[in-house]
């Protein structure tokens, strides 16, 4: 079973897409969802300064539309996952909702989330190492959240400059702390706003239901409903990232292979350590996409016979077995 998965938030890097727009009709798809974005995803994302696309409101639709550009290259995967505003991407990879309306939703969640982040300063810190229970722990004391939990021995808090600087002056034992540079606490308490403005704008969107196993980063579940689907996306907005119960997933569901879309390395990197056995590909330029097509041929399931059992497990009605996630530094 091969899967493919969507990078979040912090993936891009300045002219991360100026080799893909060689390719026949890229530049075009990325020009007329740039009138969707209301952004010139092209220039921004070839000339673009790393300042530039950081900007919360640029970054989000910039790496949606990059990650289903190339997406369309490779045809459809097993399952599809997508990390934080990766799971736009995914969402349109599984069928639930046209590219376009998800380049439409990511430029409502992105600058609604920019709009949040104004309200008062917030920030994240990455937390690496350290005992899981005893990090937790921690981040609850100095009252932030644990925004992602990206598998054992990373995961990211968010909450006021003020709780972070708190937290620094006392860091879990065994623990290194990294201040990220963001522009707010997102997937917290403080990103309430953008939640209702994501949900005023999915209301009148089409969506089906998936079609292939699509993960959710609530809970690692595999969402079965279109409608669900959008009411856990709208919520995740101001809800922590599991990305651990996402990867204990796709072992559960059985993944052999993994596919990061443009621009990847970071769910690579995490699939690493936490899925061992699995082969995996972080798309990066187009010379790559030889040995992906390869990876799909060796892997994907034969005559795309790949719907999720319903009530089984992996549904939403029932947990998908999950292994113990492995510590990592």
């Amino acid at each position: 079973m091969l899967i493919f998965t969507a990078p979040g938030q912090g993936a891009q890097t300045p002219g991360f897409l100026s080799p893909w727009l060689e390719l026949p009709g890229l530049a075009d798809q990325l020009g007329a969802w740039s009138e969707l974005a209301g952004r010139d995803l092209v220039r921004l994302g070839t000339a673009g300064s790393a300042e530039e696309i950081t900007d919360t409101s640029v970054a989000q639709p910039l790496l949606v539309a990059a990650a289903l550009a190339v997406a369309g290259l490779l045809g459809e995967p097993d399952a599809v996952a997508g990390h934080s505003v990766g799971e736009l991407a995914a969402g349109a990879i599984a069928g639930v909702l046209s590219p376009d309306d998800a380049i439409r939703l990511t430029r409502v969640r992105g600058e609604a989330m920019a709009a949040a982040t104004a309200a008062e300063p917030t920030g994240m810190t990455a937390v690496l190492g350290g005992d899981e229970t005893a990090v937790l722990a921690a981040i609850a004391d100095a009252g932030l959240t644990p925004a992602n939990i990206n598998g054992a021995g990373q995961i990211v808090a968010g909450g006021t400059l003020a709780e972070l600087e708190a937290f620094a002056a006392r860091p879990p034992a065994g623990a290194r702390l990294r201040p990220l540079r963001v522009a707010g606490a997102f997937h917290t308490r403080h990103m309430a706003p953008a939640v209702e403005a994501l949900a005023r704008a999915a209301a009148g969107t089409v969506v089906k239901d998936p079609a292939i196993p699509l993960l959710s980063n609530a809970d690692g579940r595999v969402v079965t409903s279109g409608k669900n689907w959008v009411e856990r996306i709208v919520a995740q907005v101001a809800a922590p990232v599991r990305w651990d119960l996402c990867m204990a997933a796709m072992a559960g569901i059985g993944v052999t292979a993994l596919i990061e879309l443009v621009p990847g390395g970071t769910l690579t990197g995490l699939a690493r350590r936490a899925l061992p056995g699995v082969e995996l590909l972080a798309l990066k330029t187009p010379d790559q996409l030889g040995a992906a097509r390869e990876l799909i041929a060796a892997h994907a399931a034969p005559a795309n016979g790949r719907a999720a059992p319903a009530g089984g497990p992996g549904s939403e009605g029932q947990p998908l077995a999950r292994p113990e996630p492995k510590e990592q530094a």
